[in-house]
């Protein structure tokens, strides 16, 4: 059984709990989880000035999907930073490319799931995942959240990100802040609890 973690990172937060989710996942006996990343859309000049070309050169030996390997894996688990509430166009792009798997629903019965990073608090965290879900289930996917069974989504003693629907991570404004411990965990959890759910619907 494959899981695939799919991710678009311009900073490194998204690729940080991308990992993490891919670590928890791989816990799961009779599991294989592959790390790959959507195609980037914005120009080497652009990514300059946003100052995220170093990232991007860092992370260019993880190999970029192509749509038909989609087909190749029992749970796809999503990880995109919020653009405005939503997810980024890189993501949203690589979706709109997927038509011709919908047209052969190849990914009915399918596990989806979703994390994300924002830049604040209230960001959009909730509302990138949620409005996430509704690529997966036109894909007629099952989707997969983050269970209350982590209880570090409930913590009041620190500011984090992580809801019901997925793992989350906070950058701050000006992308200095790395994902917490607890938001690592929370990561980690989502991607075991996933793996979990694969082998007991895929064995």
């Amino acid at each position: 059984m494959k899981i695939l973690v799919l991710f678009y990172s311009a900073y490194g937060h998204t690729y940080k709990m991308a990992r993490a989710v891919k670590k928890g996942a791989e816990k799961i006996e009779d599991i294989t989880v592959d790390l790959k990343k959507v195609p980037e859309t914005v120009s080497d000049d652009i990514l300059k000035q946003m100052g995220a070309y170093k990232f991007k050169e860092s992370i260019s030996d993880i190999p970029v999907i192509k749509i038909e390997e989609l087909k190749n894996y029992s749970a796809i688990i999503f990880g995109t930073p919020t653009r405005f509430g939503n997810m980024c166009g890189q993501m949203r792009a690589f979706l709109d490319s997927t038509g011709p798997l919908w047209q052969e629903g190849a990914l009915i019965g399918k596990i989806g799931s979703v994390f994300t990073s924002t830049a604040t608090q209230h960001g959009g965290q909730e509302s990138t995942i949620l409005s996430f879900h509704i690529s997966l289930l036109h894909h007629g996917m099952i989707i997969v959240g983050l269970p209350y069974s982590f209880q570090g989504q409930m913590r009041l003693d620190e500011i984090s990100g992580c809801s019901p629907y997925g793992a989350s991570t906070i950058a701050g404004g000006d992308g200095s802040r790395l994902p917490s411990s607890n938001e690592i965990e929370a990561a980690k959890f989502q991607g075991e609890h996933i793996a979990k759910i694969t082998q007991k619907l895929f064995s």
